[in-house]
């Protein structure tokens, strides 16, 4: 049985939520402070967070850039959920990591259905190449490491996603809607800018081996070997 740690400091959300899940065949462990969150990974590793950003001890967006930094958990699938709504709020989110957003106020029904649809876009470890390469690029989707001629990247969250999309798919146009369906999931409201000023990051940081990277014109961009 898989389990969700449902963050929220909202008793009768949390406590719904938690129903829900329950009722979905999910098990749950709630939590009413943000501080409470890390200390209890050590414990006990979930299949996915739901995380209220407004928490208080930590809040939920300084929770998700701490686990995207830890090796033992960065993999874990989150969902933020939270009053705002800006769009400044939701793509900084996501950038960090996030792989669904929900917005308050919200339908449980909806919410089961996007835990179960994020679960099911997470990879399976047991699926995943030891090892992807393009040129000088080597990519561990288990170790999460990106090397260029033998020397280590640093990446964020998301520009890590979207060079292993590009790489497993090396030699394939993928347009930029696609990129958003795999990377930051279908039902990310985006516009497609976001999915180029990540490329353009991404070529920067892999400084000469970034010209892989292709563009296609009024399609996509697709990874060359």
């Amino acid at each position: 049985m898989q389990t969700v740690f449902v963050v929220e400091d909202d008793d009768s959300i949390r406590e719904m939520m938690m129903y829900a899940l329950d009722a979905a065949g999910f098990a749950t462990v709630g939590f009413d402070r943000g501080d409470r969150v890390l200390p209890a990974l050590a414990e006990h590793r979930p299949a996915l967070l739901l995380l209220d950003i407004m928490l208080p001890g930590r809040d939920g967006l300084t929770i998700l850039r701490e686990l995207r930094r830890a090796d033992r958990y960065g993999d874990i699938p989150v969902i933020l959920l939270t009053a705002r709504d800006s769009e400044v709020d939701r793509v900084r989110g996501l950038d960090l990591g996030a792989d669904d957003y929900i917005t308050k106020p919200f339908s449980v029904m909806e919410a089961v259905s996007r835990v179960k649809a994020v679960l099911r876009r997470a990879p399976d470890g047991e699926d995943a190449p030891d090892e992807l390469r393009a040129g000088p690029v080597a990519l561990s989707p288990g170790g999460r490491t990106v090397k260029v001629d033998g020397r280590g990247v640093s990446l964020t969250y998301k520009e890590f996603e979207l060079l292993y999309c590009l790489m497993r798919n090396q030699g394939i146009v993928l347009s930029r809607d696609a990129l958003l369906d795999q990377v930051w999931g279908f039902d990310y409201g985006g516009e497609s800018r976001t999915v180029d000023m990540h490329i353009k990051a991404l070529r920067q940081k892999l400084g000469a081996a970034g010209a892989l990277i292709q563009t296609v014109r009024s399609v996509g961009y697709k990874m060359e070997g």
